[in-house]
C-alpha cells in the first residue's frame, strides 16, 4: 500500500516536471500583470475595493486569454508537424530515389562516406517510420510535441492564477479583515518572494544561473510595476476629480 502511494507521489510529480515550463511562465505573467494592476491602483489611489475588482478582473480574464493562445500555439505546432509528416510519406512513397539522395546528403554533410554511408542510408531506408522521422528532424528541423495541448494550457491557466493571485492576498485579507498596515508594501514583499521562487523555477527549465535568473523575474516586475504606478498616478490628475 506505502509503495503504491509513492509510486502515485512519483508520477504526480513527474507530471508536474513535464509541464514546469507552463507553469513558470504562466506564473511569471500573472505575477506582473495582476502586480501592475495593484501598483497602477495604487499610484491612482484607488479604494481597495477597486483595486480587489480590476485584480480579479485582470487575473481571469489575462489567464483564460493566456492560456488559450497556450493551447492554440501548441495545437498548431502539433498540426504542423502532422501535415509535413504526411507530406514526407507522400513522397518517400511517390519520389523514393529523391528522398534516398536527400537522406544521403544528410548524412555525407554529418562526415560518412564510401560503404559506411551505404550502409547508413539503406538502414535507415529500410523502414519508413525511421525514414520519416529522419527526414523531419535532419531536413526540415522539426521535432514532435509530444505534450498535450489542452494540460498545456491548463497548466498556464493554473499557475496564472495561483501565482498571479498573491499581489491580492494582502488587500483582500484587509479588506475582510481591516488591519492598519502598509497593505502595498506588504503586497511588493510578497510579490517579490513569489518573483524569486518563480525565478529560481525558471532556472531549472532553462538551466542558467539561479541568481541570474531570479535578479532577471523580479527586475521584470519591478519594471512593470513602476511604469503601472507612474501610469496610473499621471492617468488619476487627468481624470479623477478630487
Amino acid at each position: 500500500m506505502k509503495e503504491t502511494h509513492i509510486h502515485q507521489e512519483n508520477r504526480y510529480f513527474q507530471k508536474f516536471q513535464e509541464y514546469i515550463r507552463e507553469f513558470v511562465y504562466g506564473g511569471i505573467d500573472g505575477a506582473i500583470t495582476t502586480f501592475a494592476v495593484v501598483a497602477g491602483g495604487f499610484g491612482a489611489n484607488l479604494d481597495s475595493g477597486i483595486i480587489i475588482i480590476l485584480g480579479f478582473a485582470n487575473l481571469l480574464a489575462d489567464g483564460f486569454s493566456m492560456s488559450v493562445g497556450a493551447y492554440l500555439s501548441a495545437k498548431s505546432d502539433k498540426e504542423n508537424y502532422k501535415k509535413h509528416e504526411a507530406l514526407e510519406y507522400w513522397e518517400i512513397e511517390n519520389l523514393p530515389e529523391t528522398e534516398r539522395e536527400e537522406i544521403s546528403d544528410i548524412y555525407k554533410a554529418k562526415g560518412f562516406e564510401g560503404e559506411l554511408l551505404e550502409k547508413v542510408v539503406d538502414q535507415i531506408t529500410s523502414n519508413k517510420d525511421l525514414w520519416v522521422a529522419e527526414m523531419m528532424k535532419d531536413e526540415l528541423n522539426l521535432m514532435e510535441e509530444t505534450k498535450s495541448p489542452f494540460k498545456i494550457g491548463l497548466a498556464t491557466f493554473i499557475s496564472f492564477i495561483i501565482v498571479g493571485f498573491i499581489p491580492l492576498t494582502v488587500y483582500l485579507w484587509t479588506f475582510v479583515y481591516p488591519s492598519p498596515i502598509n497593505i502595498f508594501f506588504w503586497t511588493s514583499v510578497l510579490t517579490t518572494l513569489a518573483f524569486v521562487i518563480i525565478g529560481a523555477l525558471k532556472s531549472l527549465v532553462n538551466q542558467t544561473s539561479p541568481i541570474k535568473s531570479i535578479a532577471e523575474t523580479v527586475a521584470l516586475g519591478l519594471l512593470a510595476a513602476i511604469v503601472a504606478f507612474y501610469v496610473g498616478d499621471i492617468l488619476q490628475t487627468f481624470f479623477i476629480k478630487s
